[in-house]
């Protein structure tokens, strides 16, 4: 029986690649493509895959945020993030929402296949360049910096942190999470108190250190 891929990233081009890469794979069977978050959850949600692989810088939804509502969820998939960045904490923060394995994208082309035949056997998967760097950041001893934390936010306070970086008002972020207005002022005053920050400027970049949205 075939893996069921469905597979999100912003450049058309990028993404088109990897579809045909895949598609040549006897053992791979790519269901949907998606340009952003959003899309590519609905995909996760109404196809079935046993593998989302997820940009990690995808605009409206990024693959992290995907991911944690994945599983949130309990959508039981596996999900592979793609990615430019060999960022240590930006990995962990991928593995800790939930991803089963990150790709780079320089290496995407070689190593997708054999990833997503790895997470479907359950197993998880990092590009070799990854594999030191994440163990010296999940041990606190990469460069002497602290060890890795996991963010301190609920799913749905980052949601609401997500929205007001990105430029949403009140108004739009109660809209698009189809909840009060009033909710939405209790959340950001929470995330306020969390994080120790008193105004949307300092969330924005609290929500671009953490991945959670980007300055495009």
């Amino acid at each position: 029986m075939k893996m069921r891929v469905v597979l999100g990233d912003d450049h058309a081009m990028l993404r088109d690649g990897l579809v045909a890469l895949l598609q040549r794979e006897p053992d791979i069977d790519v269901l949907g493509q998606a340009s952003h978050g959003v899309d590519l959850l609905r995909l996760a949600r109404t196809l079935n895959p046993d593998v989302v692989v997820a940009d990690v810088a995808m605009p409206v939804m990024n693959g992290i945020e995907m991911t944690r509502r994945i599983r949130s969820e309990r959508l039981p998939c596996k999900v592979l993030c793609l990615s430019a960045s060999a960022q240590p904490k930006q990995v962990l923060m991928a593995m800790e929402a939930g991803a089963s394995g990150y790709v780079l994208k320089d290496n995407c082309y070689d190593e997708l296949a054999r990833a997503i035949r790895h997470t479907c056997n359950g197993q998880v998967f990092l590009s070799t360049e990854l594999v030191a760097p994440i163990m010296n950041a999940y041990r606190g001893e990469s460069g002497g910096r602290a060890a890795w934390t996991p963010p301190p936010l609920t799913w749905r306070e980052r949601e609401v942190t997500r929205l007001f970086a990105e430029g949403c008002s009140t108004q739009q972020v109660a809209d698009r999470l189809h909840i009060s207005a009033k909710t939405v002022a209790t959340h950001r005053s929470h995330v306020f108190r969390k994080l120790k920050i008193r105004n949307v400027a300092e969330l924005t970049r609290y929500a671009v250190k953490e991945g959670m949205a980007s300055l495009d």
